[in-house]
């Protein structure tokens, strides 16, 4: 274990309007250490690592930052890197229109008398993905990558600026498993070279795998530390949430689970980004009333698009919709939403809230033609509507009038969440419910599906995190290559029978 302290922090204070973002917080990173900071959304972690890496400059925030015992005073994100302290975001920033390697090497690009070295760029930038185990052409867009290719890329830029401390906040939000194994045996490598990382993650099992301390934060203020090898994760969770927690998956045993509600036939969906193939090819399956459904698959395999595709969100070339044994035409997201279907998104700042609005706005915007009259919302029957649910589901805000985008980001989904069970639905899709958030938050998403199941709503659920979806589900449909690879009975589902079938063996 190593004993040099690199960076210290002492008494770090932060506030915003009205809130404590921080308070009196202090930490040390020693050298060549994995250093693994854990709490609920809103405990300050990001916070922290925003004064660290310089978003929050020296002077707007009460403590001090020290750096192999000297006073460090970050003035500006380019300071912190000269420092050598780099920061991955959880939000993924690259310029979409640059390519591969010039947003690697954004504002440092190679040049001879002022001119860009081109080939050694993309020589360099080929060099720094290989790192990382994955083959992108430096030469392409940006745009042109899904997602986790697009995280990649940001790891790449951070590593090729030689760090002393490499600071990462939810790196693996947008990887697939076997991605997230990669840049662990990397962090692991790095670590032997003298560089200390700090880890920000939801996901335990990472948390446990890669540090060598973990640091518990709760309502912006330091709680505890532990040393790898001598905690649980039992106790981890604990004092996060600040009190025992019995279990994390509630009880699904018991419900009435009776006649069929819907049936999805022949779907077939476009890739999207290749109208010559299809990512979904034949894909048939039935919902249960009551039940809850677990859509399984690999990431890419279409779980998302078919979701989509039957709510109306995105066009399908072909398949048919059958709500109480009648087909029923859905064309888009409205005709879902008046056949009971809601639909929770897998990116909820993408397409499930409007930042710019509260709570209660975001709440009612799928219901508002029940509440206005002649273009007039009546305030009262949103108000009254959207505390309703404010109250039933527990969301932790000073009011309904509250900035939607101050939530954390179990609050915010479960505000997305109010917004579809307003249309009085009884069909419910849920994509990747519980990503972005925290343990005690996920707890409290688990209950709400309990709740939801046992009033007769049918569910829908997708999630990458296979100890959730058979904890949750009563039956599984499993995708691979476009079509329905397997189904599988609560009995019969494990992990390892989940990803079998998957991998299309």
């Amino acid at each position: 274990m190593p004993e040099t302290d690199l960076i210290q922090m002492r008494g770090i204070t932060k506030t915003f309007p009205g809130v404590v973002a921080l308070n009196n917080v202090s930490l040390e990173l020693k050298q060549g250490e994995i250093l693994s900071i854990v709490g609920e959304n809103g405990a300050g972690k990001s916070t922290l690592m925003k004064i660290l890496s310089g978003d929050y400059p020296w002077g707007r925030y009460e403590g001090e930052i020290l750096m192999n015992g000297a006073p460090l005073c970050i003035q500006s994100p380019r300071y912190a890197e000269r420092a050598g302290i780099a920061m991955i975001y959880q939000s993924i920033f690259v310029e979409l229109d640059l390519s591969v390697a010039e947003n690697i090497f954004l504002g440092i690009l190679p040049q001879t008398l002022g001119f860009v070295q081109w080939e050694k760029a993309r020589r360099m930038a080929k060099e720094a993905l290989a790192r990382l185990k994955v083959d992108i052409d430096p030469g392409v867009p940006v745009r042109n990558l899904n997602t986790s290719m697009q995280q990649l890329v940001c790891i790449a830029r951070a590593l090729v600026r030689n760090p002393k401390v490499l600071i990462l906040d939810e790196p693996s939000s947008a990887l697939t498993e076997s991605e997230t194994g990669n840049l662990l045996s990397i962090l692991a490598e790095l670590r032997k070279t003298g560089i200390s990382c700090i880890y920000i993650s939801h996901k335990l099992k990472e948390v446990f795998e890669i540090s060598d301390r973990i640091v518990v934060m709760r309502d912006a203020k330091y709680v505890s530390t532990h040393y790898r090898g001598k905690v649980n994760s039992q106790q981890v969770v604990e004092d996060m949430i600040g009190h025992r927690m019995d279990a994390m998956y509630p009880s699904m045993e018991g419900r009435d689970i009776s006649g069929e509600v819907l049936r999805v036939e022949h779907f077939q969906i476009q890739h999207p980004s290749s109208s010559a193939k299809n990512i979904i090819e034949d894909v048939s399956f039935s919902l249960r009333r009551g039940e809850v459904l677990g859509l399984a698959g690999l990431v890419g395999s279409g779980r998302s698009e078919l979701l989509r595709a039957i709510f109306g969100a995105q066009p399908r070339r072909s398949g048919k919709v059958f709500i109480g044994g009648k087909e029923r035409k859905i064309t888009d997201t409205r005709s879902a939403i008046a056949c009971g279907i809601g639909f929770l998104t897998e990116d909820r700042k993408k397409d499930g809230f409007v930042a710019s609005m509260n709570i209660q706005e975001n709440m009612t915007l799928s219901i508002l033609k029940k509440i206005s009259r002649a273009a007039f919302i009546n305030r009262k029957s949103e108000n009254d509507k959207a505390s309703r649910f404010f109250d039933a589901l527990k969301i932790k805000a000073p009011s309904l009038k509250t900035e939607i985008i101050n939530l954390s980001g179990g609050n915010q989904q479960k505000v997305v969440l109010a917004k579809s069970l307003l249309t009085d639905m009884n069909i419910l899709f849920l994509d990747e419910p519980t990503v972005g958030i925290d343990v005690g938050a996920k707890a409290e998403i688990y209950k709400i599906i309990k709740d939801l199941a046992e009033s007769g709503i049918s569910i829908v659920m997708v999630s990458s995190e296979y100890p959730e979806l058979i904890a949750m589900c009563d039956r599984f449909i499993v995708i691979a290559n476009g079509l329905v690879a397997g189904e599988l009975s609560k009995d019969k589902a494990n992990e390892a029978a989940i990803i079998h079938m998957a991998s299309g063996l």
